[in-house]
């Protein structure tokens, strides 16, 4: 179903697109490619909101919180928003004091997206990301694909992101979903309810991080709070909590809220996935039923390429994150939805 969700200022229509799978439900905006909403049944089988958002287009265009949104087309920083390309020095536009934070001031988060198909379980979003955006090279075609499907007991929503370059340019997608398993009637009874999750991924190391949360040489996870190999290390083991690349060795990641018995397991071909335990949101912006959003009310797996890996010297193995003409980019996330208990 394709519904009306407002008018940018410009006056252009955005759209929502509902998706359906068994009890699965999911709603994808066509600004930003953002999932607005997505419910899941918990152990009793009870439906609920699983992910931050707003109700209308313009809680979206007032407050730039990434709730959902598709980040392009770097995500996370780039340190001194400059970067060499080929042996040219590229600057780009600003928007973390000296650091290029999420594709910049304009990124593909704040675009209208155009639907170029779409099914009851399946929507395809394309923009085209002109020479020069925010400083970067090269016109970009970009397509983000959602499905949902239901695999037996287990509700699965798969997020494909591909893009082709005309020009040598770097290329890091990833989706910035807010998860609060507790769902949205959960929030409203267990405050910092995400730091109660149990946590597992299949990472040996991680990206330590200076003030500016510009990464530096891998370290290994063990003996440290950044050591969820088993699933018992906590969400609380950080003090201020944490914003920091996982190196996966493996695609692999779970979040299970057992209270709600609600479990999510992340698969990605992706190197690295940012933990974001939602520490910077401090009640100023309000969400879905005019909730206040508060500090850890929910938290980000967000599957990508390592942070500033266009500055990274080729021994630190990051790979390389340009996309160069002749070649696709493609990233897959795919979350699968159970229960427990």
């Amino acid at each position: 179903m394709i519904e009306a969700f407002g008018r940018t200022p410009e006056g252009a229509s955005v759209e929502r697109i509902t998706l359906r799978a068994g009890a699965a439900r999911a709603r994808v905006l066509t600004w930003g490619a953002t999932l607005q909403s997505l419910e899941v049944p918990d152990a009793r089988g009870d439906l609920d909101d699983v992910v931050l958002g707003h109700d209308d287009l313009a809680g979206y265009l007032n407050h730039r919180s990434f709730f959902g949104s598709t980040i392009g087309r770097v995500a996370n920083r780039i340190a001194g928003g400059r970067f060499t390309l080929d042996g040219r020095e590229v600057r780009l536009a600003r928007n973390e004091g000296e650091t290029t934070l999420h594709g910049g001031p304009e990124g593909f988060d704040r675009r209208l997206w155009r639907i170029e198909a779409a099914e009851e379980g399946f929507v395809r979003l394309t923009l085209t990301s002109p020479d020069g955006d925010q400083g970067f090279p090269g016109e970009l075609r970009v397509r983000v694909t959602c499905s949902l499907a239901q695999e037996g007991e287990v509700a699965v929503l798969t997020i494909l992101h591909e893009a082709e370059a005309e020009a040598p340019t770097p290329v890091a997608l990833t989706n910035h979903s807010f998860f609060a398993l507790a769902g949205a009637r959960g929030l409203e009874s267990r405050p910092q309810s995400a730091l109660t999750y149990r946590f597992k991924a299949a990472a040996s190391r991680y990206l330590p991080v200076d003030a500016a949360r510009i990464p530096s040489f891998p370290a290994f996870v063990e003996g440290t709070p950044f050591d969820f190999r088993d699933g018992t290390q906590p969400l609380t083991g950080l003090e201020g909590g944490y914003d920091h690349c996982l190196c996966l060795d493996q695609g692999r990641a779970e979040l299970v809220d057992p209270v709600t018995g609600r479990r999510m397991e992340l698969l990605t071909d992706q190197p690295g996935l940012q933990l974001y335990t939602g520490n910077f949101l401090d009640g100023s912006v309000r969400g879905k039923g005019g909730r206040a959003y508060a500090r850890h009310d929910a938290l980000c797996l967000e599957p990508q390429a390592w942070p500033d890996a266009v500055n990274m010297p080729p021994e630190w193995g990051a790979g390389s994150a340009i996309l160069r003409p002749g070649e696709r980019y493609a990233a897959r996330i795919e979350l699968r939805f159970s229960t427990e208990g």
